[in-house]
């Protein structure tokens, strides 16, 4: 299985990036799929997930809120986070990572991780 995070990069205050997971190796629709970052000297946390195909639902933490909406596109096997109104508090390094438990909202269940992708905003 191999997850692909791609999309980041250093953008200003105020501005958008759109976040891209490419998978591969898994049945893309079968798993529930999830972004999580990790800031400098910070623990990972949980930025949004959303649950398989056959089910509906996604999560939001809730400083991302009405910020970043999560997507997925089961045809190309790509889960997506679109970030807007960024600020410097969200600079990290971005993973995406699948899991196919039923336990959808709890990142220790996700067993596949990618490589993660920079994302830095300046003020």
């Amino acid at each position: 299985v191999q997850l692909q995070a791609s999309g980041g990069g250093t953008v200003q205050a105020g501005g958008s990036l759109r976040l891209s997971c490419a998978a591969s190796g898994l049945t893309f629709s079968n798993y529930h799929m999830g972004w999580f970052r990790q800031a400098p000297g910070k623990e990972r946390e949980m930025v949004s997930i959303i649950k398989w195909t056959g089910g509906i639902g996604t999560l939001y933490a809730e400083s991302v809120k009405g910020r970043f909406t999560i997507s997925r596109d089961d045809a190309k096997n790509t889960a997506y986070l679109q970030m807007n109104i960024l600020n410097p508090e969200d600079t990290a390094i971005y993973y995406c990572a699948a899991s196919g438990s039923r336990y959808w909202t709890d990142s220790r269940r996700y067993e596949y991780w990618g490589q993660g992708t920079q994302v830095t905003v300046s003020s």
